[in-house]
C-alpha cells in the first residue's frame, strides 16, 4: 500500500518529468516520455516513479526513482531488484544507475 509520502512524490514527479529527470540525472537534453506503472504487485514490491526517456547520447533507457524518508540498510538490494523487474517484464531497454 502506497504511503502518503509515495503518493506526494508521484504527483510532483508527474507534474514536471522533464525537469525532474533532467535533475536527477543531470542530462540536459533528456527528454521524459510515459511514465510507466511501475507497481509489481505478484512481488508486494512498489517503487515510485518509472520514467521512460530518452537521449541523442545515451539513447532509450529508464530512470527509476525511488524516494527514501530514512535510510534502509536492505535499500541497495531493493533498488537492484526494482532495475531488474522493468527491464524483463515491461520493456526491454538499458537501466541507468
Amino acid at each position: 500500500m502506497s504511503k502518503p509520502a509515495d503518493i506526494s512524490t508521484k504527483h510532483l514527479i508527474s507534474l514536471a518529468p522533464d525537469n525532474w529527470v533532467k535533475w536527477v540525472t543531470q542530462i540536459p537534453d533528456i527528454i521524459a516520455g510515459e511514465i510507466l506503472n511501475s507497481e509489481f504487485q505478484w512481488l508486494s514490491r512498489e517503487s515510485d516513479v518509472l520514467i521512460r526517456v530518452e537521449n541523442p547520447q545515451y539513447g532509450k533507457f529508464l530512470v527509476l526513482n525511488e524516494l527514501q524518508l530514512r535510510y534502509q540498510p536492505e535499500m541497495p538490494r531493493r533498488m537492484r531488484a526494482y532495475a531488474a523487474l522493468p527491464k524483463r517484464s515491461i520493456i526491454y531497454l538499458p537501466i541507468q544507475y
